[in-house]
């Protein structure tokens, strides 16, 4: 029995699916429904649904982020877009994250069970199935590294935004719609860093440029980069260039 899940904002939407649909002409079953993003994902990680039926603009949420962290995290589950959003560049950047199908809004009933049985069929292929067939294994591959460019894209973005804060991991994955462990495994795949060496060194780098300020006390700039404690903040700085704060800033007023 393969598992389902509606996401939209819409509850007509989701109750006319949920009705209409010959779920069990295809061996299907609604594990649950969700009308906003964060909450999408709360059901995502849940119930490991193997399809999924999913509006692209949604309250809390970004729908092209909340597939793209779908389809890094699993990768064989089957998307399905319902949208109103009849743009090319738009449908092509889903197309490219690795979706089943993109349908436009209102959706003829033909067009939604044509996409559920092309989903179905692309799940019972199974794993020796797309063995068979390079070109549709390199595809879901190619569908898969797109998704995890764009949530790293995106995580990098958010931490270059908020590196002030008292930013952890599992805000910056809350806020890509990933788990903090696959987070963490695509920052280190793609920067060669943990998540903590990375915002030190965005904050290191923040701080270099306030260090041309000799107005700027060593503690005033701690704190504006998001350092806890001037002592923390010194030791990092040390680490990342070789060379104190002070010694720096001495330098950059040398030249």
């Amino acid at each position: 029995m393969h598992k389902v899940v509606i996401i939209d904002d819409e509850d007509i939407i989701v109750r006319g699916l949920r009705e209409v649909m010959p779920w069990e002409d295809y061996d299907c079953k609604i594990v649950g429904t969700a009308n906003n993003g964060s909450d999408a994902i709360e059901l995502i990680h849940h119930e490991k649904p193997d399809i999924v039926f999913t509006d692209i603009c949604m309250p809390q949420g970004d729908g092209l982020s909340l597939i793209a962290a779908v389809r890094s995290e699993y990768p064989e589950m089957q998307i399905t877009i319902l949208s109103g959003y009849s743009e090319f560049e738009y449908a092509k950047r889903a197309i490219a994250l690795g979706v089943c199908r993109y349908v436009l809004k209102p959706s003829k009933f033909d067009e939604l069970e044509e996409a559920l049985r092309a989903m179905v069929n692309k799940l019972n292929e199974g794993k020796p199935a797309a063995q068979e067939d390079p070109a549709a294994e390199g595809k879901d591959e190619e569908g898969a590294e797109t998704a995890q460019n764009f949530i790293i894209k995106n995580a990098l973005k958010y931490i270059e935004e908020h590196y002030a804060e008292k930013l952890t991991l599992s805000d910056v994955a809350d806020k890509v719609y990933v788990s903090q462990w696959h987070l963490s495994k695509l920052i280190a795949k793609n920067t060669n860093q943990s998540f903590s060496d990375l915002l030190n060194g965005v904050r290191i780098e923040r701080a270099k440029k306030l260090l041309c300020n000799p107005a700027l006390r060593i503690w005033e700039i701690s704190e504006a980069v998001g350092f806890a404690d001037v002592t923390h903040f010194s030791r990092i700085f040390k680490k990342h260039e070789g060379m104190s704060a002070n010694e720096y800033r001495n330098k950059q007023h040398v030249k």
